[in-house]
């Protein structure tokens, strides 16, 4: 499992830290009762603060996500997400699957295509936040 936060999105690093670890264990990757990365560690490896990492894990664990074990560490808790939030970002999984392989066949790199995708959220933020469309 590997967290990759973007300062250049304009989301704080402790929200998109946050995602991911909700993504990785709606998709699977991290399952319930593992063990994520320690504070400190983590910090290291993705070059932030720690106290940013700290922050992301205690607003996981107010909503439910994770469990924070004194000494221990934190892990994905033993709840999970309901199965219908899991079966439906499996299935969007798929479609972004196709259309990344369809960029692919066009001659698109893996970053050409994460700046679409960033770009076209971001887009749909502005949008939503503007008071149009909804997703």
């Amino acid at each position: 499992m590997q967290f990759r936060p973007n300062p250049s999105l304009g989301v704080p690093i402790y929200l998109q830290l946050m995602e991911q670890v909700k993504h990785a264990i709606e998709t699977g990757a991290l399952r319930p009762g593992e063990q994520l990365p320690g504070i400190r560690p983590l910090a290291e490896e993705l070059v932030i603060n720690p106290n940013t990492v700290a922050k992301a894990y205690r607003e996981l664990e107010h909503e439910g996500v994770i469990e924070l074990r004194h000494g221990a560490g934190a892990f994905a808790a033993r709840t999970g997400q309901p199965k219908k939030v899991t079966d439906k970002v499996r299935a969007g999984q798929a479609i972004v699957a196709a259309a990344v392989e369809r960029l692919h066949a066009r001659g698109l790199t893996d970053d050409e295509i994460r700046r679409l995708f960033e770009a076209e959220l971001a887009g749909l933020t502005r949008v939503v936040k503007a008071g149009g469309r909804s997703g």
